[in-house]
């Protein structure tokens, strides 16, 4: 395995402070997902059950108008907020102006599962990136929206991609990549200004300058709705003021810990993404300040 020569490596996880007893929800941030599409509403529930479970202090699902329903069904801990949608059952770019105003109320973006690929969610997604100028997690169709457009985007972004969807990021084979995972990770953090996160086993946290090689997680976590997981932890962590490297690691620590601690119990083979939500808490509990 090779990388960046000046590149530092870190193994120690960072950690959340201990929380005050005059603490409120406000204290620990509001986060907006912003996911979701027929047939797709669990990636957003998923999504924004798992910030709540990263310790969010307030979670607002803005999704499709047709799926919000089945949303909300799915936990009433968070807020949800139906969109306009398309022939095709995508947010179209009518949700535009009451978007760009609930990303204001907001601290922390978490975007893209289950939004679908169409050319009204690309221009949503890059129209609210650009105008909010907030800290974003981006995700499965949020960076197929942005692909032509990285080097435009300021910073803070986290993004969350699989190999494949990385490859195709880079112009490269899903085996190029594979090959030497920790150096595309880092020189395309670097080139972009944006902390990676390249997910798979071993998954690998860049923001150009360090590097974190993730120990955490397990085969059974290969399953839809998995990567909806990780999306809301980080955005959570980034919510209660975590930096984003830091959010990055910290999130795929627990993530994978939640994974394996589901898989003790429950096996890999029968392990499902809603499983994790169920082990996050013993999985931040392993980590918590003494």
């Amino acid at each position: 395995m090779s990388k960046e020569p000046s590149v530092r490596t870190v193994s120690e996880l960072p950690r959340l402070a201990a929380r005050a007893p005059d603490s409120h929800k406000g204290t620990f941030g509001r986060v907006l997902v912003l996911a979701g599409s027929r047939g797709m509403s669990g990636a957003a529930a998923l999504t924004g059950t798992a910030a709540l479970r990263g310790g969010a202090g307030l979670v607002r699902v803005a999704t499709a108008q047709g799926v919000s329903a089945a949303v909300a069904g799915h936990e009433p801990s968070y807020l949800t907020w139906p969109l306009p949608e398309d022939a095709d059952g995508m947010i179209g770019t009518a949700a535009l102006p009451e978007l760009l105003e609930l990303a204001q109320a907001n601290d922390v973006l978490a975007v893209g599962p289950g939004l679908g690929q169409s050319p009204a969610v690309c221009q949503v997604v890059r129209t609210l990136i650009a105008s909010a100028r907030k800290p974003v997690v981006l995700d499965a169709d949020g960076i197929f929206a942005i692909r032509d457009q990285l080097g435009e985007i300021a910073p803070p972004l986290v993004l969350t991609p699989h190999p494949g969807e990385f490859a195709r990021l880079v112009g490269a084979t899903t085996a190029a990549v594979q090959a030497d995972r920790t150096a595309a990770a880092v020189r395309f953090a670097r080139d972009y200004r944006v902390v990676l996160v390249l997910k798979g086993h071993h998954t690998v946290v860049s923001d150009g300058d360090a590097v974190y090689v993730n120990q955490t997680g397990n085969p059974g976590m290969a399953t839809g709705g998995s990567g909806d997981v990780l999306t809301g932890v980080v955005a959570a962590l980034l919510a209660q003021g975590m930096r984003s490297f830091d959010a990055a690691v910290l999130g795929v620590f627990v993530h994978g810990r939640a994974g394996d601690l589901a898989a003790r119990e429950l096996g890999e083979l029968s392990l499902i993404a809603s499983d994790l939500l169920r082990y996050l808490p013993a999985a931040f509990r392993s980590v918590a300040r003494p």
